[in-house]
């Protein structure tokens, strides 16, 4: 099987993932005289070699060997001078053109034995005759497959094509780590450049185009694993998962269609019964060593390992750790053998194993039935890997226990497969979650059944809109059972809590609490206390928060106590991080964090690293956050809450364009789920991406989802700190349109919001909106002294990032009043701490708006806001004033106001003598002032210089800027 076997659309994605590699195979070939791509099977070389040859100018004679050409003299050679004129082999010397016949079977061999130096100058005389006329391009894919013969004439020709139009690209297979053998068959000087693998997303990304399905999470995993970034391999395995049926389920290894079998282990056969036993049973223990395989009973390990060593397939290391050259390799060894020699393989290491977990997987292998006494082991083996933090293990185990179960003991089975279940949740498997939930549906008790919603409420992830029904029917298989009643009354709650309705979620919060103390069920009660706790917090009610708070971890024995301690420490730490006690909240959750790190679920480790990521943005641990945020897309990507941690860690430490992509994802995300709680965060995090650039059109997208979240908010009856500072977010970004009134009317509301317990970051956020109000009023100094004001607040607070946003809005400030000097000193502090702290979208904004201070400085015309700018650049156009508001998403009065405003800075009277100031602007200037952002993003600031009415006097320059 060939690379080049693929299909075109995953042949273009690859290329795609390879974008930068056959950049780099381009520029080495306008330079040298070779490329030379080497890697192991399947890594992509041919699609590179087809690449890099496809426009070829000149003459492309090529060749793609097969392992079986090796042993024809001169095969390879026939393929590369096919395309050959016979015109050029009828102009060689007699002795050269009938020793090249020959080598073509055109022609009887010579008789002299000079054939083969006749044949090694035949070839070069040719490429020469080739070369004069066009360029030369030979393509060799496959060099390991070459002929011997074949391989001396190239040898031979390379070496003396020094100055001569010949260019050479050529594949090599190597093993793993290992370097090109065959570079004698290629020029001097031949750039050789190794093949990597992809990474996890871009497999992911190819399995999805190559077929054109998106397989399930837990298969894509387990192909991810087994391929380790090899796109041939990764391409087979899905199609082969697509074609039959799921063989990734409890305790069921990938399906490995038959052709890749043949490439990886086709060779071994051949080998004899005792190497193939040995190597099977290699594939089959979870660490197989030559200790063990002799404590099975395999006699001369050693010596049959070293049989498939020298066919690639396995070896000993000189710790006697037996290693497979791929772990593909490995499955395909396990899938290749017949069910019963597997069996016996399980059957012999189950004997010899003392590792339960392990043990008890052979167990059930080699015991392919069903067997009381198995069941009972796999589930102790089960338990014991949940836990030591093996949550794959343990479902695996739990499932295969249910299998093994006798059919007359249907409770027993479907407690496993409950068992199996909530073990896939913790792991993250919610596939296999749900199938093994809607099993004990079908056929549980009536307690079984409820417990069986319940995990299919978990595997709904954050989508728990539309589960109501599922609670409903719980709730009548639960009646008269405290304790059931009191779990399906707390999903609603957290249910209710994600959709917005929180005085409903209270109140199903508080029966669950009552419920479950009826019941004696304390793991019940913390959770709804802890999830009570959460919707007071939202609800602007820290004291009632509190209070739920300190009850469960009364219960759950303090901050030392279990897992059910867990949830209650976060939210404490989110209860923290609100009241602007950072350094508390960060201490707590990465205390947690590393607590919890190898035993909890993917849920309570998300949760943890997305309050994590929010607290490391605020405490200015920007490049910290960055790599968190990584790390929940790592648990479950994709997701809202992973997508959220992104957008927000890129808000404050990455580019602004990846910023605003990503919380349009987790906007997007969240609506699919129908989960309101994180639709609001995501678009507050939209709104402050929006902000970033500081220009009209990001501005209006942000009031656009800020307002939706103003919506949302007062929809909810949500009142917590974030939403007051998502309320100055919005009033800023109507500053910056022009929409000052509108923005007055958010920060009225704003303020009827607070209380005395309202922390102090907030009255900042909303002390800096009014600032810039003031000074979109025209009244810049009042403006800047409530900026000053705030500035002060937050360095008292040790909020850097906040406290940047607040200075440049005061440099901002300072330099359109012409205070250059207190813009500076503002500007130079805002630059200074967010280098610091990695805080880049901001240093670029400080760094921008330094710049426009120094420009300023040189002229002497007013200065327009941005908003003031682009509306005049509009109506110069000629645009009427409902054009300009369609296109900046502003009210035609804010139009007006603002159009006003230009004329008196500008000096004209009319829209006429403003379109020609700005006719005037065209020609007289363009100047540009660039700023970067680490190299990556550029900003190009207009510069016009208009000309100023001025009666019969005639007319002075100043500046528009946008």
């Amino acid at each position: 099987m060939r690379d080049s076997g693929w299909a075109s659309s995953a042949a273009a994605r690859s290329l795609t993932l390879r974008s930068e590699l056959l950049d780099a195979a381009r520029a080495r070939l306008s330079a040298r005289s070779g490329v030379l791509f080497h890697g192991p099977a399947g890594i992509g070389k041919s699609v590179l070699v087809s690449a890099l040859t496809t426009d070829a100018v000149g003459t492309v004679l090529r060749c793609s060997p097969a392992q079986e050409d090796g042993e024809l003299p001169f095969a390879a050679l026939a393929d590369l001078f096919a395309p050959v004129p016979r015109s050029h082999l009828d102009a060689l010397a007699p002795e050269l053109r009938r020793a090249l016949d020959a080598a073509l079977l055109r022609g009887p061999e010579p008789r002299d034995g000079r054939g083969r130096l006749a044949v090694r100058a035949a070839v070069l005389e040719v490429l020469r005759t080739l070369a004069a006329a066009d360029p030369v391009v030979l393509v060799v894919d496959g060099l390991q497959w070459l002929d011997e013969p074949t391989a001396e004439a190239l040898a031979f020709a390379v070496r003396r094509l020094e100055r001569l139009n010949v260019r050479m690209v050529a594949a090599e297979r190597v093993a793993e780590g290992e370097q090109p053998e065959w570079l004698r068959c290629c020029p001097p000087g031949t750039a050789e450049l190794s093949v990597p693998p992809l990474t996890d997303e871009e497999v992911a990304d190819l399995v999805r185009d190559g077929t054109g399905a998106d397989l399930p999470p837990t298969r894509l995993r387990a192909i991810q694993d087994t391929v380790v970034g090899n796109p041939l391999y990764a391409l087979e395995l899905a199609r082969a998962a697509l074609l039959g049926p799921a063989r990734d389920g409890f305790g069921l290894p990938l399906r490995v269609p038959r052709r890749l079998r043949t490439l990886l282990v086709g060779r071994t056969r051949t080998l004899p019964e005792p190497v193939r036993r040995t190597l099977l049973v290699a594939a089959t223990a979870a660490h197989p060593s030559l200790t063990l395989l002799r404590a099975a009973g395999l006699p001369g390990p050693a010596t049959a390992l070293a049989d498939a060593e020298r066919l690639g397939i396995a070896t000993a290391d000189a710790e006697g750790t037996v290693r497979f050259g791929h772990p593909l390799i490995r499955t395909a060894v396990h899938a290749d053998a017949t069910e019963s020699d597997r069996r016996q393989a399980h059957a012999l290491l189950a004997r010899v194993v003392t590792e339960p977990v392990e043990r008890a997987r052979h167990l059930a292998h080699a015991h392919p039935h069903e067997d009381e006494t198995i069941a009972l082991v796999l589930m102790t083996a089960a338990e014991s890997a949940r836990l030591d933090g093996a949550l794959g293990a343990a479902c695996e185990l739990a499932g295969l226990a249910a299998r093994r179960t006798p059919g007359d003991r249907p409770a027993d089975r479907a407690e496993r497969l409950l068992a199996a279940a909530d073990f896939a949740c913790d792991a993250g498997q919610l596939e296999k979650a749900g199938e093994a939930a809607e099993t004990v549906l079908a056929v549980g008790s009536a307690r079984q059944r409820v417990r069986a919603r319940l995990i299919l409420l978990r595997s709904a992830g954050q989508a728990l809109e539309g589960t109501h029904i599922l609670i409903e029917e719980g709730l009548r298989d639960a009646y008269g059972d405290p304790e059931a009643e009191a779990w399906l009354h707390h999903w609603s709650a957290v249910r209710g809590l994600l959709c917005g309705e929180l005085e409903k979620a209270a109140g199903h919060a508080r029966h669950a609490a009552r419920q479950a103390g009826m019941a004696a069920d304390t793991e019940t009660r913390i959770g709804a206390l802890a999830t009570l706790a959460r919707v007071r917090s939202l609800a602007g009610d820290p004291l009632a928060a509190d209070a739920a708070l300190q009850e469960a971890l009364a219960l759950a024995g303090g901050a030392e106590g279990g897992p059910q301690s867990w949830r209650l420490i976060r939210m404490r730490a989110i209860l923290a991080l609100d009241s602007d006690r950072v350094t508390e909240a960060r201490k707590q959750v990465g205390e947690l964090l590393n607590r919890i790190a190898e035993l909890a679920g993917v849920e309570e480790v998300m949760a943890t690293l997305v309050a994590l990521t929010r607290i490391q943005v605020r405490a200015g641990l920007c490049r910290e956050a960055l790599d968190t945020a990584a790390r929940c897309s790592q648990v479950m990507a994709q997701s809202a809450p992973a997508l959220y941690a992104a957008a927000l860690a890129a808000i404050a430490g990455g580019p602004v364009e990846e910023a605003r992509h990503l919380a349009a994802e987790a906007v997007a995300a969240s609506e699919a789920d129908g989960d309101r709680l994180f639709l609001l965060r995501a678009l507050a995090a939209l709104g402050q991406a929006q902000l970033l650039g500081g220009d009209p059109h990001g501005a209006a997208a942000a009031v656009e989802a800020l307002r939706r979240v103003r919506q949302l908010g007062t929809a909810m009856g949500a009142a917590d700190p974030p939403l007051l500072h998502w309320y100055a977010d919005l009033a800023e970004a109507l500053v910056v349109l022009g929409e000052t009134d509108e923005a007055g009317a958010v920060l009225r509301e704003a303020r009827a919001r607070v209380s005395p317990r309202t922390p102090a970051s907030v009255w900042a956020a909303l002390e800096r909106s009014e600032g810039l109000r003031e000074a979109g009023l025209g009244r810049p100094k009042e403006g800047a002294a409530r900026l000053g004001a705030a500035a002060d607040r937050l360095r008292q607070l040790s909020l850097p990032v906040d406290l940047v946003r607040t200075l440049v809005a005061l440099g901002t400030v300072e330099r359109r009043s012409r205070r250059r000097s207190a813009a500076r000193t503002a500007l130079g502090e805002a630059l200074e701490v967010a280098t610091r702290v990695g805080a880049a979208p901001l240093a670029a904004r400080a760094r921008d708006e330094l710049a426009r201070v120094e420009a300023s400085s040189r002229e002497t015309g007013p200065d327009l806001t941005p908003t003031e700018a682009r509306i005049a650049e509009l109506v110069g156009g000629g645009a009427t004033n409902r054009e300009v508001a369609a296109e900046l998403f502003i009210s035609v009065k804010t139009v007006e106001g603002t159009l006003s405003r230009v004329y008196r800075k500008v000096g004209v009277r009319s829209r006429t003598a403003l379109a020609h100031a700005m006719a005037v602007a065209v020609i007289a200037s363009g100047a540009a002032v660039n700023t970067s952002d680490d190299g990556q993003v550029e900003r190009r600031e207009r510069a016009v210089t208009v000309a100023q009415a001025t009666g019969a006097q005639g007319r002075r320059a100043v500046d528009i800027r946008r």
